[in-house]
């Protein structure tokens, strides 16, 4: 169990908290490209507290700003783009993609009033069909090139999850906590096949950029040989997954990033990958969108669907868990040390440094291959990999 200041110090995402200033070290997505359109090229979002407007401008460059205006507080997400930048619906004021005010109709011809006026602006950068976002202070770090989001030989699109009413900490913990895979999904159509109990041994290894989850499956009174599931979750809001493709036929990749939207929201998007020798897919292509419904109403889960089974397990724990209630055992070894990289991480940020992931060397950055093995799919280890594992089932 945590300390209710323990619980506070991991859980509070707004811009001067502790947690909140390490968050805005990362690059986080605020929409799907293919969410805005000519008709409607602006789109109100809210990230770590803030509520702001993202847009794309009549030459295709996207921006994000303060949501309110400066002058009388009126929301830019009634205004209009054109080829300089968005304006404001009740007067007229116009911003650029970096928060320089551009115009002031009411204002006298001559005036420098608007040369004094800065609005909050962010940097945006586009990949993998994402609108991705930095509100952390400069010099930015790279925008990590994972590869889900720039392999080309196949098929990508995107699915934006229904906002999710619960701590961005609840969806994290559970991207390191195996134990829940047979209980909660286990009964779900087209896993059940998959999904079988096993007596299991995992392990969570840290690497570059958070922790790899390591379950291995040992097929009770079968004689069969263990079957191994490895995937990491990218510190600090992602998971790196793999399932069978719907037609049962080849493997569908996904990234599943969790965005803190306040301190009692989640909006999670989903970037789904799937190899093929026919299909081509660029990192700056337009990519294919859908919304997905969890739920109807308060508690009306669509229990038929993985991810609405898994935001039922996170929001049902409250808005906010109260860990200081919770009684941790051995099957949540993932989610402790997770809880204590992020305390460690928070410390590294309140002494100036960077915290762990971050990429400043384009060469390092051309395609971040994550080597995700499922073998209960048919997604096989390396040969080396799999010998290393024969010592674990004799």
């Amino acid at each position: 169990m945590l300390t209710r200041e323990e619980n506070e110090l991991l859980t509070r995402v707004g811009r001067g908290t502790p947690c909140g200033e390490l968050l805005r070290r990362y690059w986080h997505p605020v929409a799907a490209a293919g969410e805005l359109t000519e008709q409607q090229p602006i789109r109100p979002v809210k990230i770590l507290g803030e509520e702001l407007v993202v847009y794309c401008d009549k030459q295709g460059k996207y921006g994000l700003v303060g949501e309110h205006c400066p002058h009388r507080l009126a929301s830019l997400a009634y205004g209009r783009v054109d080829d300089e930048g968005i304006r404001c619906p009740y007067h007229g004021w116009k911003y650029d993609s970096t928060g320089k005010c551009l115009e002031q109709p009411a204002e006298p011809a001559g005036s420098t009033f608007k040369d004094r006026i800065k609005h909050v602006a962010y940097p945006v950068e586009t990949l993998g069909g994402l609108i991705f976002a930095y509100l952390g202070p400069e010099p930015k770090p790279l925008l990590p090139r994972w590869d889900v989001l720039v392999w080309e030989n196949g098929k990508r699109w995107i699915v934006k999850e229904s906002i999710i009413d619960c701590n961005w900490l609840q969806p994290m913990e559970n991207s390191v906590d195996p134990a829940h895979l047979f209980w909660l999904h286990g009964d779900t159509a087209h896993l059940a096949p998959r999904v079988k109990k096993y007596a299991e041994q995992h392990e969570f290894i840290l690497f570059e950029f958070g922790i790899k989850k390591r379950r291995t499956s040992l097929p009770v009174g079968t004689g069969d040989a263990p079957l191994l599931d490895e995937h990491p979750l990218l510190f600090p809001t992602t998971l790196r997954h793999v399932a069978p493709y719907e037609d049962g036929k080849g493997h569908r990749h996904n990234l599943q990033i969790r965005v803190p939207v306040d301190e009692t929201h989640t909006q999670v998007f989903r970037v789904n990958f799937v190899p093929s020798d026919v299909e081509k897919s660029s990192a700056e292509a337009q990519v294919p969108f859908r919304y997905s419904q969890l739920k109807k109403g308060p508690r009306d889960y669509n229990m038929r669907m993985v991810s609405a089974q898994d935001s039922m397990a996170w929001e049902t724990q409250g808005v906010v868990t109260d860990r200081t209630q919770e009684r941790l055992g051995a099957g949540d070894e993932g989610i402790i040390l997770f809880r204590k990289i992020l305390k460690q991480q928070i410390e590294i940020v309140q002494n100036g440094l960077d915290p762990m992931g971050m990429i400043r060397d384009p060469e390092k950055n051309q395609i971040i291959e994550l080597n995700v093995i499922n073998e209960r799919i048919g997604l096989y280890r390396p040969q080396s990999l799999r010998q290393d594992q024969r010592a674990i089932a004799s």
